[in-house]
């Protein structure tokens, strides 16, 4: 039986953390600070679930709000607002059993001290439960600016990519063959009840589409396997580094693509770079856990002068920062937090990153430029302006198991064949 009390105490983590994110904080940020108060893996689930849910149908149930209540919530209502986003996701989104998701919710609005808007709370809830919620149109959950964007570069796509991002999404795995075959891994699920298929597409590719804790996988804690889309784990194939190779991953946190290069041939040298000192311990604890051994050295990339030695590399990996768009659907918050300058932004820095790194691969060497974006600004149109400035710069196509033609480059949508939007292009240097 399920503990009540701390059944109330995971509504009123998922309203705090929902009106955290709706004032502008990073959702995961606040699971980060949420997530472990619970000691109980069941309650973590919940919670990451509801918040995920809740924000997947924002305009939903915003617009359930809106209808429903006499007055609208103000800004001194966040919480309030929160849980009832999160008492509409448990019904809608997550279909838990009614009595439980009303009592503890009205529950926790007596314990965010709001007894006096809990007969509200559980009326609202009930009309949900026996009307139903609202339909809209998941592109309505894009703000009118990107949502413009999208539809002028995936005029034919913007439908599906607005639906596809707006549901869960599967759960990837990334087997370790340095490890263990895919085949006896699956074998290992199987045991263990859990139902998972082999991708034909991708040598190292499991996907599973129940949600589950990654510590209910066999094997994850020996590193046999890792949670990585689908879509990043075509990096490894897009790339192919040659035996031995020296490779630099010059974004490489939290390390999913420098692990599964490695996983594939421990001989490469691989140096793996990120601006950020906290994001590159992550990089260090990802290879640790799958028995990879690599360089690591926290730096701007674009700064050459401040971390490279001169050696020209064989191989380099720009996983740019982007806009995200292309995984809105694990990162519901980035409709919210999102600005066009932001693009503007990213573009410069994807552009000085191409430059400079540019200048670290030797003749004959190859880049992949990938992001989670979908935007063309950020990918087709970044790669052709750097070709209209880099005369030694070579395209390499790629065939169409990496997504759709776009420019030079390759994109994969969201929600197509289960994976992320991505994009990828493969460069190689002109030998003099």
């Amino acid at each position: 039986m399920s503990d009540p009390v701390a059944g109330v105490a995971v509504r009123v983590a998922a309203a705090r953390v929902l009106a955290a994110v709706l004032r502008g904080r990073s959702l995961k940020a606040e699971l980060a600070t949420a997530l472990p108060r619970f000691d109980d893996s069941r309650d973590r689930a919940l919670l990451e679930a509801i918040c995920f849910a809740a924000l997947r149908q924002r305009t939903r149930y915003d617009a359930a709000l809106q209808a429903w209540m006499p007055k609208p919530l103000t800004a001194r209502d966040a919480e309030l607002r929160g849980l009832l986003l999160a008492g509409f996701a448990q019904l809608d989104a997550l279909q838990l059993p009614p009595h439980a998701a009303l009592s503890a919710t009205v529950e926790a609005a007596r314990a965010l001290g709001r007894s006096r808007q809990a007969g509200m709370v559980n009326a609202l809830l009930r009309r949900a439960q026996r009307e139903g919620l609202p339909a809209a149109d998941p592109a309505e959950a894009w703000p009118g600016w990107l949502r413009a964007r999208v539809s002028a570069d995936w005029p034919w796509q913007a439908a599906a990519i607005f639906a596809a991002s707006a549901e869960p999404a599967p759960l990837w795995l990334r087997v370790n063959r340095a490890r263990i075959a895919r085949a006896d891994w699956l074998q290992k699920l199987d045991a263990d009840g859990i139902e998972g298929t082999a991708d034909d597409r991708l040598a190292d590719a499991v996907r599973i589409d129940t949600p589950l804790a990654v510590s209910a996988l066999p094997g994850f804690a020996e590193g046999e396997v890792s949670v990585q889309d689908a879509a990043a784990q075509a990096v490894a194939d897009a790339l192919a580094p040659p035996a031995g190779a020296r490779v630099l991953d010059a974004c490489a946190a939290p390390g999913g693509k420098a692990a599964h290069l490695l996983e594939r041939d421990p001989s490469l040298q691989l140096l793996a770079l990120d601006v950020d000192p906290r994001r590159l311990r992550r990089v260090a604890d990802t290879l640790q856990r799958v028995g990879a051994q690599a360089q690591l050295k926290a730096a701007d990339a674009a700064d050459t002068a401040a971390w490279w030695d001169g050696r020209l590399f064989d191989v380099v990996l720009l996983d740019a920062p982007c806009s995200a768009t292309g995984i809105v659907r694990r990162q519901p918050d980035v409709l919210l937090h999102r600005r066009a300058q932001d693009i503007d932004a990213l573009v410069a820095l994807q552009a000085r990153l191409l430059d400079a790194l540019w200048t670290v691969l030797a003749p004959g060497g190859v880049l992949l430029y990938a992001t989670c974006s979908i935007l063309k600004d950020e990918n087709e149109r970044q790669i052709d302006a750097f070709l209209s400035r880099t005369p030694d710069a070579v395209t390499e196509p790629l065939d169409a198991g990496f997504g759709h033609v776009s420019g030079v480059g390759r994109q994969t949508l969201p929600g197509e064949g289960g994976r992320d939007g991505f994009f990828l292009a493969r460069l190689s240097k002109r030998k003099a």
